[in-house]
């Protein structure tokens, strides 16, 4: 039996992700998997554009920024002092921390903390960026199904899958 792609299904694609120049950005070396039906598992036009497939079946969906990453935010990019930072500092390390302005009253600060990446280091100064390294970047994202299966109640009421490494089941 060959199930579609439908709405609680767990859906697993082999994916790849290119610029628009076709650079590959992404070779997806893991499968892709997620609970299909609206869950902002995944960026909702591949959702769409897999809805009905079958294993085997493969897309090419075309995305903007606004479709995929968000748009490069000047305002996310700090310039921090060098001593605020462990000895052990090189480009492309990433820390957790929360963007300059963010409310302090807001009492879900979860929303508020973003992972910045070490852009450059200066003798003295240290350049963070808090964008996602794709954003700004108008993304081909070719994904083939390879493997379609129901949804379990569990992972319907949590609203993404378990593949054995949830953080919140008791098992």
């Amino acid at each position: 039996m060959n199930m579609q792609v439908a709405k609680n299904t767990v859906v697993t694609l082999d994916y790849s992700v290119a610029d628009f120049e076709g650079v590959l950005v992404d070779a997806g070396q893991e499968p892709l998997v997620y609970l299909h039906g609206g869950y902002d598992d995944i960026f909702p036009l591949i959702e769409e554009a897999v809805q009905g497939k079958k294993i085997g079946e493969s897309v090419i969906v075309k995305m903007q920024p606004d479709d995929a990453f968000g748009e490069y935010d000047a305002a996310l990019v700090q310039v921090e002092p060098r001593s605020q930072f462990p000895d052990e500092l090189e480009v492309g390390m990433q820390f957790e921390g929360v963007p300059e302005g963010a409310d302090d009253d807001d009492e879900d600060d979860d929303e508020d903390v973003l992972i910045y990446r070490v852009t450059e280091m200066a003798d003295d100064k240290v350049v963070l960026d808090g964008n996602h390294p794709l954003a700004g970047m108008a993304l081909v994202f070719t994904c083939t199904v390879t493997a379609v299966r129901p949804a379990t109640a569990e992972e319907i009421s949590h609203g993404h899958t378990h593949d054995g490494h949830c953080e919140d089941d008791d098992e």
